[in-house]
């Protein structure tokens, strides 16, 4: 009978732990619900409550960890320096990167973190944007590593090529006295041979991941503009005025063929709706 009555219990119990995970994960989902709610009304701090609930709740719930990172990210302003701008931009990172320690092949979380590394650069030292550029690129070549049909990474990657490289190349254009009509080499040949030691091999990598976004992407108008801002920098780079002059015309064509695919989407007809 002693033995009856302990198996019962034993039985009781596991029916009440059962119960107690299944109202958790219900309840966790009912939070979850309201925070998508807030989210979408724009009650940011309303929804980071709502997720942090749901995955207190329900730590497996990664929708609900998902939803609370974008909306501490959602919260943040790159380049504003408010003590609370900060504790978002924190906030973020680390439920991103800890939904990346369950799942590192999780791609929201993965381009969320190249994201927000790129917008980082916008602001601070010259050394600060170097290492939030230097970062955006080695999540984007994870995100490449989870996903090589990605478009978007290899995009990311071109810009960040350009980026680096730009500044120094407008500088020296700049003491050189070149006006924007003057497409290159630059003038000077000792600034110039440093430049292209320094910049040459990054600014064809550039154009090597934006042609590979392209070959994924082929109407990605902005990628397009970037081969153009690319080839004009490798002119500024080149031995000789020829060379400059053949990498302008691959510029132009780039220049063109944006303008070009920006109007042909324009004129497509919008794609209905289930509404409509």
């Amino acid at each position: 009978m002693r033995q009856k009555s302990k198996l019962l219990g034993a039985g009781l119990g596991a029916t009440l732990l059962l119960c107690s995970t299944g109202c958790a994960k219900l309840q966790s989902r009912d939070e979850m619900n309201k925070g998508v709610q807030s989210y979408k009304a724009n009650k940011y701090p309303d929804a980071v409550q709502h997720f942090k609930e749901a995955v207190q709740l329900d730590p497996g719930n990664q929708n609900a960890q998902l939803y609370l990172a974008t909306s501490y990210m959602t919260q943040w302003v790159p380049g504003a320096e408010s003590p609370d701008n900060k504790k978002n931009y924190d906030a973020a990172k680390q439920e991103f990167d800890n939904i990346l320690k369950k799942e590192p092949s999780n791609s929201l979380a993965l381009a969320s973190m190249a994201s927000m590394a790129y917008n980082s650069a916008q602001s601070g030292t010259p050394e600060q944007k170097a290492a939030a550029l230097e970062e955006a690129k080695r999540w984007n070549q994870r995100r490449i590593e989870v996903d090589p049909k990605d478009p978007e990474a290899y995009y990311y990657l071109g810009v960040i090529n350009w980026a680096e490289s730009f500044p120094p190349i407008r500088d020296a254009r700049i003491a050189g006295k070149m006006t924007a009509n003057d497409p290159g080499p630059i003038k000077d040949a000792k600034a110039r041979e440093e430049l292209k030691g320094k910049y040459g091999t990054q600014i064809n990598q550039g154009i090597e991941e934006l042609d590979k976004c392209l070959a994924r992407d082929k109407e990605n108008e902005d990628a397009m503009s970037y081969m153009n801002l690319l080839y004009r920098s490798k002119a500024n780079l080149e031995d000789n005025p020829d060379a400059a002059k053949a990498d302008i015309a691959q510029a132009e064509k780039f220049f063109n063929q944006s303008l070009d695919t920006k109007k042909m989407k324009a004129l497509r007809p919008a794609k209905k709706t289930e509404a409509s």
